[in-house]
């Protein structure tokens, strides 16, 4: 018997679990295995694989759509990266498009393969959308291997005489739509003359709103007519400014020679001419020059955009009408001096300076025309700044649809190059596809039974693999009982003593044609609460009455596998005894569970008989199971003695059933046993010490919160909890467990009823009986 409390017992899965939950649920694997196995027997008869066709292409390069001299020497080439994806796949979309896959579909309608025959029977023999939807849903298009330049091809169908023929069509339409989308030319020659026609509108279009708008400013060219009405405008200001300097000189030179007129009309007529100076006819000439350039400056500053505003142009002016008065007084005071620089330089709109008259009614005349001058022009400034104006309004969207027109022409120009260089290509293409190579030509039709064959093994190891996950999910979380030595030591970590296996399955076979052995058997008569036998069936068919406990002989009913077991355990009682030194008499055992009918009497009246047999010391057995319904026991038709009287060496002989062995019951004051039984045990604890039995076992009732084991538990040398395999609860035995530790007393599982499943070749326990 382990007497240690705390069992360290390795915990893990080890085969032998492996081995416990696949032989006990054996029925349960092997139905779903063949269930599975059926399955697959079903589905290798009915998923016929379809037939196919495999092809495959080396996509060496991709010619690019562009220009190309009448050499075609230097069109340009895609050649696929490192990688292969991108060229890849855009080759496979072009392979798996649904346009490419009508055509095929009305190629093959003109070789006698119609949608009829592609759709199979009952289809509508003219739908070619139908016919293309299947075909590419059946058609399979990938990288042979990864980043390869090979397309694998397989199409699949369930007519072998069209895959091949299909197959071999889809891959000619496809390199067809090779060379169209990828060549300069063909396709693209429509889309081309349609673009052009698009943007000559938009040209004209825009021509015909710029026209307008350049009649409404009535103008040619936006820049010139900028440029021009700058121009006019500076010289008509630059005139305006001439003919206000020069009235401005007729009118100081009229106030100068008012004051020196004579008053006679001789003096103002005569004739005689003036004496120059020297100096003053070189000085003239500067003044006539410095105003010549001084007038010239101007007007370039005025070309440039400068407005009358600017400093550099009023400067300029002051200079001039100082240059100008200068002048004015020379000819004022000497009238033949204008005759030396000759003719004044015409300004800009050809004003020259006359010599001032020295008659007043000429100078007025001549006056007046300067003032028209003056009104003309600045009428004429009006209206030149007026059409400035209105051109300035205008010329943003002017020039918004010249720079329109501009790129108009630019894309127009570029759409026609493109249009004849694609001419070009096509005179020049063969029509071949160098850049594609064969690598595999459509193989015959053939069935592919990899998949297939993958459904079948997953089908039939579905059935298994269902079965071993339903038996270890019920094993490890739907079934809680204790069923091996195992959960006693590594699950409850309980000390354990012995493993009894289930008699009436395993021995049944073995004891047929057994010898009785030669000893006799006790024998309960009745249904004790504590179970019947220790598993599970009466221990006899003697004739006693009301649970009496006599001595019969040996019967074909009584269960002889038994006897090893009571002595294997009595033997590990005797040795846990000695391993903890108790020497002393009587030795106090009590058997108890933690569920009813787990064989308590049974293996209490075996342990007792076995004990008897060791020796010459008595062993007393105290039945305290009070549900047994009777308040006495009675042996060979007598009332049999209580547990007092089994104390008392002269009142016990109606206890005795064999030698050495008494059996009692402390079933009087039933009802009131669960209050007085604790009190009454300690009033007999002296007496029971002083005794002259070796050993007493109590045949106790099962472990509860009200039971009173839990409260006499204390009083034992050692209590033995008895399990029922693969009935009692681990949960419950853990409750009973605690609750008889809190007595302070030993206590020990014994596993009753186990059942070995694993074949004995492959069990490698002595625990498993």
């Amino acid at each position: 018997m382990n007497t240690n409390r705390n069992v360290e017992t390795p915990a893990g899965f080890s085969p032998a679990d492996v081995y416990f939950v696949v032989f006990r649920h054996k029925w349960k694997i092997i139905v779903l295995t063949l269930l599975g196995l059926a399955a697959a027997t079903v589905l290798h008869f009915t998923q016929q694989p379809p037939y196919q066709s495999q092809a495959e292409l080396l996509i060496q390069y991709v010619p690019a759509a562009g220009a190309m001299s009448l050499s075609g020497s230097d069109r340009q080439v895609i050649v696929p990266d490192s990688m292969g994806q991108d060229i890849i796949n855009s080759e496979i979309l072009i392979l798996t498009s649904l346009d490419l896959m009508e055509q095929a579909a009305t190629n093959l309608a003109a070789a006698n393969l119609g949608p009829a025959k592609i759709l199979g029977k009952g289809a509508g023999s003219n739908d070619i959308i139908s016919a293309a939807l299947l075909l590419r849903n059946n058609l399979k298009a990938e990288p042979a291997t990864k980043g390869g330049s090979v397309i694998g091809i397989t199409f699949k169908h369930s007519d072998p005489q069209i895959v091949q023929p299909v197959l071999q069509e889809l891959i000619t339409t496809y390199l067809q739509r090779h060379q169209e989308i990828h060549s300069p030319g063909g396709q693209f020659d429509d889309v081309l003359t349609t673009e052009g026609a698009n943007l000559n509108n938009q040209l004209e279009e825009t021509e015909r709103q710029l026209a307008g708008l350049k009649n409404q400013a009535g103008i040619i060219s936006l820049d010139d007519s900028k440029k021009g009405l700058a121009e006019q405008i500076a010289k008509t200001q630059a005139d305006i400014m001439e003919a206000q300097a020069v009235l401005a000189g007729y009118e100081a030179a009229a106030k100068q020679s008012g004051s020196t007129v004579p008053e006679t009309p001789a003096a103002t007529n005569t004739n005689a001419p003036t004496v120059i100076p020297a100096d003053q006819s070189d000085a003239y000439k500067d003044i006539c020059a410095q105003l010549d350039q001084f007038r010239k400056q101007r007007r370039d500053y005025i070309g440039q955009g400068y407005t009358g505003s600017n400093t550099l142009v009023q400067e300029v002016e002051g200079r001039i009408a100082r240059a100008q008065e200068t002048k004015t007084g020379l000819e004022a005071k000497y009238p033949q001096i204008s005759s030396l620089g000759g003719a004044a330089p015409a300004d800009g709109a050809g004003l020259a300076t006359p010599m001032p008259a020295t008659d007043p009614h000429v100078q007025a005349s001549q006056m007046a025309s300067l003032q028209a001058r003056l009104k003309a022009w600045g009428m004429q400034l009006d209206r030149l700044q007026m059409q400035a104006t209105n051109l300035n309004t205008l010329a943003p969207a002017i020039a918004h649809l010249e720079q329109a027109r501009s790129i108009q022409q630019a894309n127009y120009q570029n759409l026609e190059n493109k249009l004849a260089n694609s001419h070009v290509d096509e005179a020049l293409d063969t029509g071949k596809t160098p850049n594609i190579k064969w690598v595999e030509s459509p193989t015959p039709p053939f069935q592919d039974w990899r998949k297939t064959q993958k459904m079948v093994f997953m089908a039939a190891f579905s059935g298994l693999l269902a079965g071993l996950l339903w038996a270890f999910l019920i094993e490890f979380y739907l079934d809680r009982s204790v069923k091996r030595p195992e959960d006693v030591l590594i699950k409850l970590r309980m000390p354990f003593s012995l493993s009894i296996p289930d008699l009436n399955r395993q021995g049944r076979r073995a004891l047929v044609g057994m010898a009785p052995p030669a000893r006799p058997q006790l024998a309960f008569d009745g249904s004790p609460a504590n179970g019947s036998g220790a598993n599970g069936s009466s221990a006899s068919d003697g004739s006693a009455v009301g649970g009496a406990v006599e001595v019969v002989p040996p019967s074909p009913a009584v269960n002889p596998a038994l006897h090893p077991h009571c002595d294997a355990l009595r033997d590990r009682l005797v040795s846990y005894f000695e391993s903890i030194n108790l020497t002393r008499k009587p030795k106090l055992v009590a058997l108890t569970s933690a569920n009813r009918g787990a064989g308590v009497s049974a293996l209490s009246a075996g342990l007792a008989a076995s004990l008897s047999e060791t020796g010459d010391g008595r062993v007393l057995l105290v039945d305290m199971n009070r549900e047994n319904g009777a308040a006495h026991q009675f042996i060979h038709g007598q009332v049999g003695c209580q547990l007092d009287d089994a104390l008392s060496s002269d009142k016990r002989d109606h206890a005795q059933v064999q030698e050495n062995l008494y059996v009692v019951s402390e079933g009087s004051n039933a009802d009131k046993l669960p209050r007085i039984l604790p009190k009454r045990f300690a009033a007999l604890m002296p007496k029971l010490r002083c005794s002259d039995y070796d050993y007493i076992i109590f045949d106790m009732p099962p472990v509860s919160q009200t039971s009173v084991t839990t409260r006499l538990a204390g009083f034992m040398d050692t209590v033995l909890l008895v399990i029922e395999s693969e009935k009692t609860d681990r949960d419950a035995v853990q409750q009973a467990n605690q609750l008889l530790l809190q007595s302070k007393t030993h206590v020990s599982a014994v596993l009753n009823k186990t059942r070995n499943y694993v074949p004995a070749r492959l069990l490698h326990d002595i625990n498993a009986g």
